[in-house]
């Protein structure tokens, strides 16, 4: 089925949904990338999907663990692993929404359009389950207060994702709608 030809409003909502588009790419940029994952990122305590350093009182400084050390810890490697596939895997179900977006609204190809929201399922499904099991596995240590601005990006991020699925899921069917009462 192929999808209306645009009208005004539905240019500026197209361009609305790319631009948040853009923006959740952005975040997801920001924390996993610049922030190298970090979620917490103090002098006395450093938590991320690659960081756990805890603070040590007998050097007076950050003691970074590694896995023999966190499985002690009570932090499992398969958790951790799934955590970081979870976050990671929405950056990059997250960089081919514009594509199809963009092509579906060229095109009026509905087909397209859907692989759009398939791809943002995904990253939503993704970002939320791999932050939910790291901050499962990490809350000992971790509390919200101590939570930083890469924790904020994310789920800033996850709250944009929801908002984009929403949108893309209703857009096709109200340009559908306004082209029948355009064509009466």
């Amino acid at each position: 089925m192929a999808l209306p030809r645009p009208r005004r409003g539905n240019q500026l909502l197209f361009l609305g949904i790319m631009l948040v588009t853009v923006v959740v790419i952005s975040l997801l940029f920001y924390t996993l990338l610049w922030k190298a994952g970090n979620l917490t990122d103090l002098p006395n305590l450093r938590i991320g999907f690659y960081n756990f350093c805890l603070w040590n009182e007998g050097t007076g400084s950050l003691q970074c663990h590694q896995f023999p050390e966190l499985e002690a810890l009570g932090v499992p490697r398969a958790g951790l692993a799934l955590a970081r596939l979870g976050a990671y895997g929405a950056l990059v179900f997250s960089l081919f929404v514009p594509l199809p977006l963009f092509l579906a609204w060229c095109n009026g190809n509905d087909g397209e359009w859907q692989l759009a929201v398939g791809f943002l399922a995904m990253a939503s499904a993704l970002l939320a389950s791999g932050l939910g099991l790291f901050l499962t596995y990490t809350w000992k240590w971790v509390r919200l207060s101590l939570l930083g601005p890469g924790f904020l990006a994310l789920g800033a991020a996850q709250a944009l994702l929801v908002l984009l699925l929403m949108a893309t899921v209703v857009f096709p069917r109200r340009a559908e709608d306004k082209s029948k009462l355009d064509s009466c």
